[in-house]
């Protein structure tokens, strides 16, 4: 019998190192890495945004940190007794929270990062504590090591990450500091670099090779400030906030990075929050615009990113149990979507 008319189909492409979120390969492709045996295929060709799932027994799958696609999770809380509460909500469905576990303690002011595995908080007070806690298991936190400085605390920073640093920049008493630790090991965190002036009360937004900090306080401020992840350096100014605005929460897509509520005006500016949804681009270093309003005007609220979604969660006034989302895809104001298991503020979000 002729075999002229069979094809055989290609076997997969092979490496010595695991693939990248900039590999950049289609849909489909899979990867073995010879030197760990792991097998990865190609679920999302975005390109410089991959999605590598490992199919085989090994875990760790190759994606962006920045966005979730499962769940979003909120943390801590300024004052008790929720301040050690950690619960999710689905990134899928609309709903309410689900309890998840507990961090060592009352956690506030503080601001959160992810990894593939784990949700960290950092900073806040009164303790600069870098804890983590899992997201595949209803596992209580565990303090891992502290930010530079030592236990000194340092409330209201901002929060960002790559695929394997969470970065803290600022916090009070308006440092200007910015910080990073490692996600492959539990550690303190080390200065690689300063914002432009000490700053606290900071929205903090993360793209595939910067790092954003939006407004702040003491002012407040409406300056947006970038630092580079592939090297230590200093932040630089690369645009305005419509006005001045601290307390506010930050989120990113793909291409832009966004601010919603937060405290406008510095007098009386502790009276009445903001309901204001701003984006700037990441492509460019420009101004941001309005594009929408939030259901509540709130600030010291968890923040929240999934592909397709920005969402924010709590935040003052009275402490609200609110959880709302904003798409990504067309401008529009945001949607309220479900409740926490408790109404909280002054605390931190991740996504999974």
């Amino acid at each position: 019998t002729s075999g002229a008319s069979l094809s055989v189909k290609p076997g997969p492409l092979t490496s010595a190192s695991d693939p990248t979120i900039s590999s950049n390969k289609t849909l489909g492709t899979e990867w073995l890495n010879t030197t760990s045996g792991e097998m990865y295929i190609c679920t999302d060709a975005t390109a410089d945004a991959n999605i590598w799932t490992n199919v085989g027994e090994g875990t760790g799958n190759i994606q962006t940190l920045y966005q979730g696609t499962q769940k979003g999770y909120s943390s801590g809380d300024g004052a008790a007794p929720n301040g050690n509460v950690i619960d999710w909500f689905s990134f899928t469905s609309d709903g309410n929270s689900t309890d998840h576990a507990d961090l060592t303690a009352q956690r506030g002011y503080t601001v959160g990062h992810s990894s593939d595995t784990y949700g960290y908080v950092s900073g806040g007070e009164p303790s600069n504590y870098i804890e983590k806690f899992p997201f595949a298991s209803q596992t209580n936190g565990t303090n891992i090591g502290y930010l530079s400085g030592g236990n000194v605390g340092r409330n209201s920073p901002a929060g960002t990450s790559d695929t394997i640093y969470g970065y803290t920049a600022g916090g009070s008493p308006s440092v200007n500091i910015i910080d990073r630790f490692p996600y492959a090991s539990d550690t303190n965190a080390s200065d690689v670099g300063d914002l432009l002036t000490g700053l606290k009360k900071l929205a903090g937004a993360s793209s595939t090779s910067h790092g954003y900090t939006a407004g702040g306080a003491s002012g407040p401020v409406n300056v947006i400030q970038k630092f580079a992840f592939a090297a230590s350096a200093n932040a630089t100014d690369v645009g305005d906030l419509t006005s001045a605005f601290d307390s506010a929460t930050g989120s990113q897509s793909d291409t832009h990075g966004y601010k919603s509520s937060g405290y406008q005006t510095a007098s009386p500016q502790y009276i009445s929050a903001s309901h204001s949804i701003q984006k700037w681009s990441f492509a460019s270093d420009a101004a941001a615009t309005n594009v929408g309003t939030t259901t509540n005007g709130r600030a010291h609220a968890a923040s929240h990113s999934s592909t397709t979604y920005g969402y924010a969660s709590g935040g003052v006034p009275s402490n609200i149990n609110v959880i709302e989302k904003w798409t990504f895809a067309t401008d529009n104001n945001a949607t309220d979507v479900g409740d926490m298991t408790v109404g909280r503020a002054y605390f931190c979000g991740q996504q999974y």
